[in-house]
């Protein structure tokens, strides 16, 4: 990369029209003309898109031109686009943390949709200090870490499974964990899959045998994974499992723990009368053959979409309907009500299936959760009486059967793995991805990857796509065999550090530790593993650590010029 004289700051301001999205609030020109003006800015230009390949262009052509030792783009916001803009400075000549991201749509021109003109002086004034960060920035380099050539794959369901074969055949050893005896999951219980109608032991037998026979797969049944540590690249594995576990290396991790169908324990009268079961244990019966009667209800949304849960689990519709439809195949002259609050049939397959158990003569009762059905009985339920939202009256249905569809929940080992591999978890307990739309099978954390219902409940075909684009994710840093870690993290002045701890204790990455010096500990920071939260630095008492990228120096001239 050619050398450039930094002493002299030259800055080229780039300002974005955003389609509408900044142009139709923010008077663009007028704030390109302003930015003209400020101290060591010697270009601006404004783009209607920035991020498209003409406003790329100008940005590569301006550093050349202009001579640009510093780029400041005034767009959107830097969670999407700073990865895209950072690479042209690089593809430029120039060193990609000598760039500096404004974003005045989210900031700006979004909050101050009805205000033009006041957004128009802030968009000015969020420039304006930009500029007086871009002065000072310097160019930072990114450390290159070696992957080691191994995953480690958490659960041993269908998605799991078809991870671990994904990585496998690429040619990387895989580590395939499982809590229980064998591999399969829940889908071992399932009596047949939606909307093929395919039986769940022919989709797993294959699998299981492939994994069994792969040379490049280590399955670990009725084992647990207790310890990670490391960071991407070299993660440091331990299990607990029945016999003694050597630990391992791996460079990346897939979590595809699954989730776990809620037990309604005293709704509906199940746990006490013995004719009210789960879709989960009607599979079971099914797969036995066994006498379903001639009267079956089902009730949706038993303990979904309701103030203690109110997130809906997606496949208990579907779930019903399959159920539904081959006991009406099975039996014509059964007589089978689904009592749901609404139906979760997305996509032309699905709706092509529900209609068809309709005209199989499966009967479909709207009730609400203000008036959810009533069970009748005593040991057993005999009827059931409900308020048909459609018809405007209560009726009532024979009953031999009663079957609850109820939601998927987190699995129970979610919040010890959670704090293990340092991953969020959401509201109700499942995996956080890092980015619903941008990285929806990564995590925060860098080397961990997503997949199947640890992360939402989700149907088969919707998890294997996941797990194929986890694995894909996850063999990146394994087939280049490196990996580089972003420059922005912590230093620390170790004349300054007093070695108190308190940032080590704070620290939520554990990317810092005390070491010894010359008698005495200081604080070291492990760069690896540091995300540049500034966590350590707003903490530290002796203002020993300062965060690249965003030194005291920078911020404070930032606050300067907001006020100059």
């Amino acid at each position: 990369m050619e050398e450039k004289d930094l002493s002299h700051p030259r800055i080229g301001v780039f300002v974005c029209h955003c389609g509408i999205n900044i142009g139709a609030y923010v008077k663009v020109p007028d704030v390109v003309e302003y930015a003209k003006q400020l101290p060591n800015v010697v270009h601006a230009e404004r783009n209607l898109f920035t991020c498209s390949e003409e406003g790329i262009s100008a940005i590569k052509r301006g550093i050349k031109e202009y001579n640009l030792n510093r780029v400041l783009v005034a767009s959107c916001t830097p969670r999407t686009h700073e990865p895209l803009f950072r690479a042209a400075c690089e593809e430029a000549g120039l060193n990609k943390y000598l760039f500096e991201f404004v974003n005045i749509r989210d900031q700006c021109s979004w909050v101050h949709m009805r205000e033009p003109q006041k957004a128009t002086e802030k968009a000015k004034d969020l420039i304006r200090m930009g500029v007086a960060k871009a002065r000072l920035l310097q160019p930072l380099e990114e450390i290159e870490m070696k992957v080691a050539p191994s995953a480690l794959v958490i659960g041993g369901g269908i998605v799991g499974m078809e991870a671990a074969l994904n990585l496998a055949n690429q040619g990387f050893d895989v580590h395939l964990v499982e809590k229980e005896p064998e591999l399969g999951g829940t889908l071992r219980s399932i009596n047949k899959l939606f909307p093929i109608n395919q039986e769940a032991v022919k989709l797993i037998k294959p699998l299981v045998e492939q994994i069994g026979s792969h040379p490049k797969i280590k399955t670990h049944l009725s084992s647990k994974v207790n310890q990670v540590t490391g960071f991407i690249g070299s993660f440091n594995v331990n299990l607990d499992g029945k016999g003694k576990e050597d630990p391992f290396t791996v460079g990346t991790i897939i979590v595809a723990v699954g989730a776990e169908p809620l037990k309604p324990t005293g709704q509906y009268g199940y746990g006490k009368m013995t004719n009210v079961l789960t879709q989960l244990e009607l599979e079971g019966r099914m797969k036995k053959g066994e006498s379903l009667g001639q009267n079956v209800v089902m009730i949706n949304c038993v303990g979904a979409r309701v103030p203690e849960r109110t997130y809906c689990s997606r496949i208990c519709c579907m779930t019903a309907i399959k159920n539904a439809f081959l006991i009406k195949e099975s039996n014509p002259k059964a007589k089978v009500w689904i009592l749901h609050r609404d139906l979760m049939t997305y996509g032309v397959d699905f709706e092509t299936y529900y209609r068809k158990a309709m005209e199989l003569g499966v009967r479909f009762v709207r009730y609400s959760l203000e008036r959810p059905p009533e069970v009748i009985g005593g040991e057993k339920v005999e009827k059931i009486k409900v308020y048909h939202e459609l018809w405007r009256k209560e009726i009532e249905l024979p009953c031999d059967m009663l079957v609850l569809a109820t939601p998927l929940v987190p699995a129970e080992d979610n919040q010890s793995i959670s704090k293990m591999l340092k991953v969020s978890l959401d509201e109700f307990g499942f995996f956080l991805e890092a980015h619903l739309k941008l990285r929806p099978v990564e995590f925060a954390m860098d080397g961990i990857y997503i997949c199947g219902s640890a992360r939402w409940p989700t149907d088969v075909t919707e998890g294997v796509s996941q797990a194929y684009a986890a694995a894909s994710k996850a063999a990146g840093p394994l087939r280049m065999g490196y990996v580089k870690a972003e420059a922005i993290n912590a230093a620390v002045n170790e004349d300054q550090c007093s070695g108190c701890g308190v940032c080590e204790v704070l620290c939520p990455f554990q990317a810092i530790e005390l070491q010894p010096r010359d008698e005495k500990r200081v604080s070291h920071v492990k760069e690896a593993v540091c995300k540049g939260c500034g966590t350590c630095g707003a903490a530290c008492p002796s203002g020993a650590i300062s965060m690249h990228h965003f030194t005291d120096e920078q911020i404070l001239a930032q606050v300067e010029a907001l006020f100059s």
